[in-house]
C-alpha cells in the first residue's frame, strides 16, 4: 500500500496496528488512501487471527485532516460523487468491522478524520488533540458519519454547536464531554492505545465480537430488541469451546488458551 502502514509486530499476537501515511500533507486522505482503506477494511474483517486493531497517523502533528482538498480542488461534480461514494462504501467497512478498532489520536482530526476516530470503538487522545467537523465552513456537511456519531456521543446540543460552526475542541474538552476515553501526554496516544488493545486481545475473541455487535448494532434500537441482541450472542457462546476453557482456566487458577471456536 501507498498510503497505508499495516503492521503486524505490534509485540501480541493478533494485534495489528493502521497507520495512515501521508504526513506531507498531514495525513489528508486522497482518493488512493480512501481506496486502500477500504480493501484493508473488507480483507482483514475475515481475518479470524486478528483481535483487535490500533488506528493512528504517521507524525505527531495530525491523524488527519479529512478529505484531500487539493485533490478535490477542480473536481468535477461527477468525479466528486464517484469518490463519495468511495468513501461511504470504506466507512461502512470501518462501522461493521467485526474486532475492536482503537484510535490513537495526536495532533488533528478534523473532517473526515475526525470522522475516522469517531467511527471506531474509542478513542486515545494525547494532549495535544483537537478534534472538528469543518466540514460546513467548505460549504458541504459532514459525509462519513460524524453527524450521527458526535451526536451520539456529546450530546445533539453540543453537537450542533460543533457542527453548525465548525469549530475546534481540544483534548481536555473532548474529554469532559465524552468524545474520547483517554487523554494522555504528547507521543504518547500509540502506546497507551497498543496497552489497552493488549488487554482486549487477552479476552476470548468470540465474546469480544459477539459483544460489538450488541453493542454497535444496539443502540440503534430499543432497548427491548438490543437485549435480544445480547441474548442471541450469549446463547452461541454457551455452546463454545472457549466457554469451557474460561469456566475451566478460573477453576485452574491460570489464564485460558483461547481456540476461538
Amino acid at each position: 500500500m501507498e498510503t497505508l502502514k499495516f503492521d503486524w509486530d505490534a509485540g501480541t499476537p493478533g494485534l495489528a496496528v493502521l497507520t495512515l501515511n501521508r504526513p506531507g500533507a498531514l495525513n489528508a486522505m486522497n482518493t488512493l488512501m480512501i481506496t486502500e482503506l477500504l480493501q484493508l477494511f473488507r480483507e482483514q474483517a475475515s481475518d479470524q487471527q486478528l483481535r483487535s486493531l490500533v488506528m493512528t497517523g504517521e507524525g505527531t502533528r495530525s491523524f488527519s485532516t479529512g478529505g484531500d482538498l487539493k485533490e478535490r480542488n477542480g473536481m468535477t461534480n461527477e468525479q466528486w460523487r464517484h469518490q463519495h461514494h468511495l468513501i461511504e462504501e470504506m466507512f461502512e467497512a470501518l462501522w461493521k468491522f467485526p474486532v475492536p478498532i482503537v484510535a490513537a489520536v495526536e495532533g488533528f482530526a478534523y473532517a473526515g478524520g475526525c470522522e475516522l476516530a469517531l467511527g471506531t470503538d474509542f478513542i486515545v487522545a494525547s494532549e495535544t488533540a483537537e478534534f472538528a467537523l469543518k466540514e460546513i465552513t467548505r460549504g458541504i456537511m459532514p459525509g462519513g458519519g460524524g453527524v450521527q456519531h458526535l451526536a451520539r456521543a456529546i450530546g445533539v446540543r453540543r453537537a450542533s454547536e460543533l457542527v453548525y460552526t465548525g469549530r475546534a475542541i481540544k483534548a481536555d474538552t473532548a474529554y469532559e464531554w465524552g468524545l474520547v476515553n483517554r487523554v494522555v501526554p504528547a507521543g504518547r496516544a500509540l502506546g497507551t492505545a497498543l496497552e489497552i488493545a493488549t488487554e482486549i486481545v487477552a479476552s476470548a475473541p468470540m465474546s469480544v465480537r459477539a459483544a460489538k455487535v450488541s453493542l454497535r448494532r444496539g443502540t440503534d434500537c430499543d432497548f427491548g430488541t438490543a437485549y435480544a441482541l445480547d441474548i442471541a450472542g450469549y446463547n452461541v457462546l454457551v455452546g463454545s469451546e472457549d466457554r469451557l476453557e474460561g469456566i475451566a482456566a478460573f477453576n485452574e487458577k491460570r489464564k485460558p488458551v483461547w481456540k476461538n471456536r
